[in-house]
Formats: C-alpha cells, structure tokens, sequence
C-alpha cells in the first residue's frame, strides 16, 4: 500500500505546475494534502476512483488539509476533540479516516511564526494532539503524516546551529516531537535511515536553497511503535516539484 503527503502550498497553484501528473504517475492509495489554502467551492476535481475529503480553514486562503483514497474509509472526522472548548480556531488542520486495520492522520501543525507569536498555542495544541493520537492508537494503530513544522534532530536541517530557537526548531518544538515518539510511535523515515543525512522536504524560496540543498525535514509519515513493522519504506521526492516542499512517501505491507 502506497501513502503520499504534500504540503502544496495552495493547490490551485500546485495545479499550474504539475500536481495532477504526479498525481497519476504516483498512483498511490492515499494522498493527503496540507496549506490547500482552498474553501470548499473554490475547486472541482476529477480523480476517478479516488473518494474526496476535504477540511477547510474559516480564514480565507489560508491553512486546510485533505485526503484522497482509492479505498472508502470506514469512517471520517474533522479536527480535535472539544476544539470549541479548547477556545482553538477553525483552521482546517486535521482530517481522521478509519479503515480496517489503522487510522489515518493527516495533520497541518500550526507554525510557531516569526518572532515566535504562536509558539504557546502550539504547545497547547501539541499536547492535544498527541493525547488525540495516544487514544486512536488504544483502539488500532495509526498512521499519521503531515507538515508538522518541526526538525527534530540536528540531522534534519542544513544549518541547525544559526536556526537554533527558530520556528520549526525552538527546543520547546524538539521537545514535543520526543514526547510524541515517546508516547508509542515512529518517525517512519528515522526507523529505516537513522543516519541518513542531507533529506529535506521543505526549502525556503530565497537564497536558491532548493537547488543548494539547504533546507529542512518537517513532513513525515509517523506510525504507531506495533505498526512498525509493516513500513517497506519511507521516502522522500525532492525531484517532485510544484511547492516549496516535496512531497513524502509511505510504503507499507
């Protein structure tokens, strides 16, 4: 079984640079998307043999997640629990299918934001999250991927020494990521290329970083520690172009 993410970037503007080749040329059984940046009449797409569900953020242009798959999910849901309660904004970021053998996550972390503005909703959102994820995975296991705004290691980032305390690699982010690993599951890539270096899946525009190879691994597929075994590989498409990230790849038995 073939899985895909892709932090697009805004997908009507993917769509202008190739998003439907590599649509049908990876073939896969679930593609899930992050930063549509689409509201639910903005776009009518046509992928035969693909069930369609997509979350949208109440802010315009902005943020939103979805998932296409061959097979029909059991089930479907929508954000965290008690969001409402929580006082989080709707930002489209999450999107739950159930099938038989595991939950799919695909998740759009918040970013911490220049200057760190966000970095304390993050937290907060982190740690509902993982408490979201902790209790799908009592009931199967789950497969979770995603732009999560974070290189968790040194090795996951060109330049880790002048980006230290950056958004994406503050040691409040780095941290929450070990809890979550902590907590039962596996950064699928790192399980198969612990010490893989130079892998990056987001390159900022400036500076000709992506033709450099100066960039960052903050999209992941992560499954659950019983899961582990299943994962066939775990790859990562910097050829893929299209966005200012690449797409990722799960390959399970």
């Amino acid at each position: 079984m073939r899985l895909v993410s892709w932090n697009v970037n805004g997908l009507r503007a993917c769509m202008g640079k190739g998003f439907m080749e590599f649509f049908h040329t990876v073939n896969a059984d679930v593609v899930a998307l992050q930063e549509t940046k689409l509201q639910p009449h903005q776009i009518e797409l046509e992928l035969d043999g693909y069930e369609q569900y997509w979350h949208s953020a109440e802010k315009k242009g902005y943020s939103g997640t979805a998932v296409f798959t061959k097979q029909k999910p059991l089930s479907v849901s929508y954000d965290l629990p008690d969001m409402e309660n929580l006082g989080f904004p709707n930002e489209g970021r999450v999107i739950t299918l159930e099938f038989d053998e595991f939950y799919f996550v695909n998740c759009y972390t918040p970013n911490s934001q220049r200057e760190l503005t966000r970095l304390e909703f993050r937290m907060d959102w982190e740690d509902e999250f993982r408490k979201y994820l902790t209790e799908l995975d009592k009931k199967k296991p789950v497969i979770m991927c995603g732009d999560l705004n974070v290189a968790h290691e040194e090795i996951d980032l060109k330049n880790p020494k002048t980006n230290h305390n950056n958004a994406g690699f503050t040691d409040k982010e780095r941290a929450k990521f070990s809890e979550l690993m902590q907590s039962g599951f596996v950064d699928s890539f790192r399980y198969l290329y612990p010490d893989k270096r130079d892998c990056y899946s987001w390159w900022s525009y400036m500076a000709n970083s992506r033709a450099r190879n100066i960039g960052w691994r903050i999209d992941y597929f992560v499954v659950s520690e019983r899961f582990k075994h299943r994962i066939e590989e775990s790859s990562i498409l910097p050829e893929v172009t299209g966005s200012d990230h690449c797409p990722v790849m799960l390959e399970i038995r």
